[in-house]
């Protein structure tokens, strides 16, 4: 199509940018749709609204003049032959179809493939495509294209499978090449039949292929009417042959063959047979064959070449003899076989009699040149129909699966219905076996059909068609006799004239006239078929029918020399055995049986093909003629049956299979989880996907649906179930990836903010036992935050730490485990001891004490004594809380031994027994012993004295300390930090509660909630008891008037008015049972501070709700319940609420005797009453009326106090007023007034009624 002025034409090569699609955005129109090509006529012709030949006719007409050749009915492709290219084949257009269903693209032979083989890989069953319609009509064309589609878009990219396809691929042009020859009709016409199936593994990966022949037109091998053609490869061979090949096998031109050149054919428009041929020795290549194998498949055709050529001349007593004995040798030459003997075989023929069974005289009976043309045209076409079978065996051999094969796909490419001037046997197979596919689309989209309806009970208007059931049986009947059955009797009783069989068969036809779709008419017979009247000529039948060669033919073949001559052979009848051997009628009986079979064991895709002219020509539209195919095709009837008809059915069990996974009764996380029948689940997933009620029916073992929308909206709500089940495990794993990355960030974060922080509470630990609680602590040590740093003088990073380093003379690798300002006891001579100042450094092996000094103004730390944590024998230290610490050295020392005080001495103690792995001795006693020099001992006494304000006091070998922590105190907790609530880790919704730690055992499956069912009630089970407790109550409830008693409002008697003329009232009834106060939850409440959204197993929140504690967990998720619903909560947005105090019991009721004076209609208890008494109930104005009931909690009556004006307390809103009781000395009027302000309103209760209580009490 010509592209619009307006619109201009596209550039090559440029890309459309794809529209922005989101949320809340339209895509905008496009201008270009007003520009595309306007569909013509309708592509599904169910939707056509007046059903006849003619109107179908007109849409495949307008269809056809536009360029749109394909049209459906329903799932069966209408194809409309173009003669020309239309462009619809290329990649691109290919593309377009795979994964999409018809309804979404354009009627195509490509949209067709895609179904079947979705089919195949959906539902896991076997798949064919059957191609149908006259002869030039397009089959091999459709065939080829449907090969080409699924070899394209089916999985695998192994090598092997790429074989395969490439061989599917490659049987095109070389079965095309030996089957398929020009005809009148067609350039390309098939005359042979081909049903290729493609076999699949269980992914769908093409393993392997198989093909199956059916009736060659042999006889087109040696004679063509005029303006037809041999086979193809024979115009091939001949133009297209190598010189090798020329020379070795005689080749010349196709004009220098008899069979080649009779026709006056020998070029045909729109096809290169020597690029064909090309084509045909590359196909070979692919498929496997060797050069050995390619080179005896052309000698055979050489050979029948030669033989077309080898003529014959009738002598003078009428026998014949070869022309030229030159053809004869060269024959002989290529079959490898005596020309003598050659030449005999082809003039005469062996005769042998027979005597009383016994084997007799053996005669040679020349022949003349009839008979002789004959035999050489047998053996011609009996080569060339054991190499085309040869061929097809190759193939597939070399095409046998390479793995397990689950399903299969069929294409049947076959001859088209023919109706010629001359018709003979040929015809007649042909025409038998396009009745048999006629059968099985009527058996299948007929029949069936409408019997399947019946069975299965389903609501259905039969629709009359055709049945060409007793055309097949004509033909292929035994009993009684068919056509084929007439004719191997035939031939049987007259097997050796040809004339006097033809003649047996007309005389066995006659019984046959009885058929209506049967005439006989001499020499003649017609059959009336689906497609048309056909006219049959009985001459030759017979010889046809044997399909068989004589004796001495069938034994030069087995004496050549060549071993591929010979194999094709090789299968000879048994001439000893008494069974007949099978005719041509019989192996194309049999053959169309097992094609039948096959067929029926796959689900069906119809291609029926349309011929528009005669002429092939492009543009003429001949009306005529296809109004004859459409309605020997049955398409009207085709159109009815899917209108009223169901477009998919299956069984229950493979429908629930497919598609449970759409309704939640069905299925659960992927599982199936319907525990009733079949059917029962079926009808739940059609109900709950949303169906119309009237798009499906279900039968008694099958669910049936009407259009193939729905079931094309079915396989899409599959389809994006599993795209949604993907995304949502997408979307659990990137939440559980992203729970994991930032629990494990929250770890690192812990550790690094705490590793050091632990490690010294362990050193601190350390410390604690090694006291082991003999020692008074200082409260300094035990605080919380107390850490055993180490090294507080920081010596490798502080200037002071430097310059310490320096004076012991310490290396960068040798590391300070402990240092600390400390006091070292130091002796003067003449005086006592004093304390003075010191650094203290300890590494992993010695312990320095420095000491700082000024000489000359200036100050200079220098060591002052090393000792060597190995000579440390004891570390002594007393029970109180000082700060002394003794070293007492082993051997004896100039220097005596060390007497320090720190403060963070237990530190440095627990710091020298790790690095001297507990050799040293820790000694905790009242007093201490050292060596104050090498030979002189002495002790140090440690006393309380509680004047001392802090720390402690040394002199003279005494240490006052004041009384410090018990001895086995440890160090304080942390102090609690403030609570935060704390971050979630992830927002996403998949995440349960409380996280991969949380509670094991899941939350249920959130349940629908229940829905009124019409004509039935809502009760819930939680408000039956009271309901009946409250009917329980009073009896013979009448409630007023636009007022319904419900389970939550009492229902009282109405109290009576009381006039004049009135008897006297009765005495009032006993007053109501006091209700038991409602019971406190057993287990504690919480408030809720916060709003919580929950999800799934969660329970939402709003802010002051008041929660019941089912279940704590330790991950922060507890399990609360409101109401009647339970679910998870975070436990941070709670707040404990105290338990509030049980108030005493109300006191016991006396029984009062009645009052003396008469009473109102009803006394009621006011003091602890419910909003739904009786005040509320008939007052509808009342304040109360609407409320809920709540349970009172029972407290004594409030009095009035005397003299206030409204009798009672302010009214508070929203909460219920407490009824008082008036004064013993108010008058009518205040009781009036408390009356009123309690919620009474009137004077209802009566003024007597109070009286009498009143006078009661007085009398009390």
């Amino acid at each position: 199509m010509a592209p619009s002025k307006k619109a201009g034409k596209k550039a090559a090569g440029s890309v459309a940018k794809p529209a922005k699609t989101g949320p809340g955005i339209v895509a905008k129109a496009d201008w270009k749709e007003g520009f595309k090509k306007k569909q013509s006529g309708v592509s599904d012709m169910t939707l056509l609204t007046t059903i006849s030949n003619e109107s179908i006719n007109e849409n495949l007409q307008k269809r056809w003049t536009n360029g749109e050749i394909y049209t459906y009915i329903g799932s069966v492709l209408i194809s409309v032959n173009p003669f020309r290219d239309l462009g619809i084949y290329t990649d691109a257009v290919l593309a377009s179809y795979r994964g999409k269903n018809r309804l979404e693209v354009p009627p195509h032979v490509y949209s067709i493939a895609e179904s079947a083989y979705y089919n195949m890989r959906a539902y896991k069953e076997n798949q064919c495509v059957i191609i149908s319609g006259e002869s030039g009509a397009g089959k091999t064309e459709a065939a080829k294209r449907i090969m080409q589609y699924i070899a394209a878009v089916s999985e695998g990219q192994d090598s092997r499978i790429k074989e395969v396809k490439d061989m599917v691929l490659a049987t095109n042009p070389l079965l095309e090449s030996f089957g398929c020859a020009k005809t009148l009709r067609n350039n390309n016409s098939s005359r042979h039949g081909k049903y290729l199936e493609i076999m699949f593994n269980d992914r769908a990966e093409p393993v392997g292929a198989q093909i199956t022949n059916y009736l060659l037109e042999k006889g087109r091998v040696v004679g063509q009417i005029t303006n037809e053609r041999n086979f193809h490869i024979f115009y091939q061979f001949t133009k297209g042959a190598t010189e090798d090949q020329k020379e070795m096998f005689g080749v010349q031109g196709p004009e220098a063959y008899a069979y080649t050149s009779r026709s006056e054919c020998l070029e045909v428009p729109g096809i290169d047979d020597v690029e064909d041929f090309h084509e045909t020795i590359k196909a070979m290549q692919i498929i496997g064959l060797t050069e050995q194998e390619q080179t005896e498949i052309f000698r055979m055709l050489a050979i029948i070449l030669w033989l077309g050529n080898m003529q014959f001349e009738e002598m003078e007593d009428g026998n014949a003899k070869i022309e030229d004995s030159g053809v004869t040798d060269f024959i002989a030459y290529l079959t490898e076989t005596d020309s003598a003997l050659v030449n005999k075989v082809m003039t005469t023929k062996v005769m042998e009699t027979q005597r009383g069974g016994r084997r007799g005289s053996v005669y040679d009976v020349p022949l003349n040149p009839a008979q002789a043309s004959a035999g050489r045209d047998a053996l011609s076409k009996a080569i060339y129909n054991n190499l085309f079978e040869w061929i097809v065996s190759r193939v597939n051999i070399s095409m046998k699966a390479r793995a397990k094969t689950a399903q299969l796909i069929g294409v049947l490419d076959i001859y088209g219905f023919e109706i010629f001037q001359n018709n003979s046997f040929e015809q007649l197979c042909i025409n038998y076996v396009n009745e048999k596919l006629q059968q099985i689309f009527i058996e299948l989209t007929l029949k069936t059909e409408q019997e399947e309806y019946v069975r299965e009970q389903i609501k259905w208007t039969p629709i009359n068609y055709f049945n060409n059931k007793i055309v097949c049986d004509l033909i292929e009947e035994r009993r009684p006799p068919g056509i084929f059955a007439a004719l191997n009797d035939a031939c049987a009783i007259a097997h050796a004239d040809p004339a006097a069989a033809d003649d047996s068969f007309i005389q066995r036809l006659a019984p046959l006239s009885s058929n209506p779709h049967f005439e006989s008419r001499g020499g003649q017979f017609l059959v009336k078929h689906y497609a048309g009247d056909v006219m049959y000529t009985i001459s030759g039948m017979t010889d046809k029918n044997k399909d068989s060669l004589v004796k001495d033919i069938l034994d030069l073949m087995a004496g050549s020399g060549n071993a591929f001559l010979k194999t094709l052979f090789s299968d000879r009848p048994d001439p000893n055995s008494k069974k007949r051997p099978p005719t041509a009628g019989d192996k194309i009986k049999a053959s169309a049986g097992a094609l039948v079979d096959n067929l029926m064991k796959a689900q069906p895709s119809y291609i029926r093909t349309i011929k528009p002219n005669e002429n092939r020509s492009a543009t003429e539209y001949n009306s005529k003629s296809i109004l004859h195919q459409i309605k020997y095709l049955g398409l009207q009837e085709n159109i009815r049956v899917r209108r009223a008809g169901f477009a998919y059915r299956n069984t229950f069990e493979k429908m629930v299979e497919r598609f449970y996974l759409l309704s939640p009764n069905t299925s659960y996380a992927g599982e199936y989880i319907w525990q009733g029948d079949p059917k029962s689940g079926c009808e739940q997933i059609l109900k709950d996907t949303g169906i119309a009620r009237d798009e499906w029916q279900l039968g008694v073992t099958k669910a049936f649906i009407k259009n193939p929308e729905t079931l094309f909206a079915l396989e899409t709500m599959r389809d994006r179930y599993w795209h949604n089940m993907a995304a949502r495990i997408q979307r659990a794993w990137r939440n559980y990836m992203r729970y994991k990355n930032e629990a494990a960030a929250r770890i690192q974060r812990f550790w690094k903010n705490n590793k050091e922080k632990l490690a010294y509470a362990q050193v601190r630990d350390y410390g604690h036992q090694v006291l082991a609680g003999r020692k008074e602590r200082r409260r300094y040590s035990l605080l919380s935050y107390r850490r055993f740093a180490g090294d507080y003088l920081d010596i490798p990073n502080s200037p002071l730490g430097e310059t310490l380093m320096s004076a012991c003379n310490l290396q960068a690798s040798e590391k300070v485990l402990f240092s600390a300002r400390i006091q070292l006891l130091v002796s003067k001579l003449g005086r006592s001891s004093k304390p003075s100042p010191r650094y203290l450094i300890i590494t992993e092996k010695v312990l320095y004490i420095v000491v700082n000094t000024a000489k000359d103004g200036n100050t200079q730390i220098t060591l002052d004594r090393k000792v060597t944590l190995s000579s440390i024998r004891n570390v002594a230290m007393s029970n109180l809380r000082d700060d002394w610490v003794v070293l007492n050295l082993a051997g004896m020392s100039e220097e005596g031994d060390p007497v320090l005080s720190l403060s963070f001495k237990t530190e440095m103690v627990a710091c020298i027994m790790r690095l001297t792995h507990g050799q040293t001795t820790l000694v905790i006693g009242p007093q201490i012993e050292y060596s104050k020099k090498k030979d002189k001992k002495q002790m140090i006494t440690f006393k309380k004295d509680e004047t001392i304000p802090r720390d402690d006091v040394y002199k003279s070998h005494v240490v006052a300390v004041p009384s410090g922590e018990p001895p086995d105190s440890l160090s304080r907790p942390a102090a609690k930090r403030r609570a935060v609530p704390p971050r979630p880790i992830t927002q996403g919704k998949l995440l349960r509660a409380g996280g991969p730690t949380g509670p094991k055992t899941t939350a249920p499956r959130a349940q629908p909630k229940p829905q009124v069912l019409p004509g039935h009630s809502a009760i819930h089970a939680t408000n039956a008891p009271s309901s009946v407790a409250a009917s329980n109550i009073t009896s013979n409830p009448s409630p007023l008037r636009g007022q319904t008693t419900s389970a939550t409002t009492r229902s009282v008697p109405l109290p009576k008015r009381t006039t004049a003329a009135a008897p006297p009232p009765a005495p009032p009834p006993p007053p109501p049972p006091i209700r038991e106060p409602t019971p406190e939850p057993q287990n504690p409440t919480y408030k809720v501070l916060y709003e919580f959204v929950g999800q799934e197993g969660e329970m939402s929140l709003a802010k002051d709700d008041v929660v019941e504690l089912v279940q704590k967990e330790e991950n922060g998720w507890w399990l609360v319940r409101l109401g009647s619903q339970e679910g998870w909560a975070p436990s941070n947005y709670l707040e404990l609420v105290p338990p509030k105090p049980k108030l005493p019991p109300p006191p016991p009721l006396s029984r009062r005797p009645p009052p003396p004076a008469p009473a109102a209609a009803a006394i009621r208890r006011t003091v602890g009453s419910e909003p739904n008494e009786a005040e509320s109930n008939l007052r509808p104005s009342s304040t109360y009326s609407s409320a809920p009931a709540i349970s009172p909690k029972p407290k004594p009556a409030i009095p009035a106090k005397v003299g206030a004006g409204s009798g009672g307390p302010p009214k508070i809103p929203g909460r219920l007023n407490v009824p008082t009781l008036p004064s013993r000395n108010a008058g009518p009027s205040k009781i009036a007034t408390s009356n009123a302000s309690s919620g009474g309103g009137t004077m209802q209760m009566d003024l007597a009624a109070v009286l009498a209580k009143r006078a009661q009490r007085l009398e009390e």
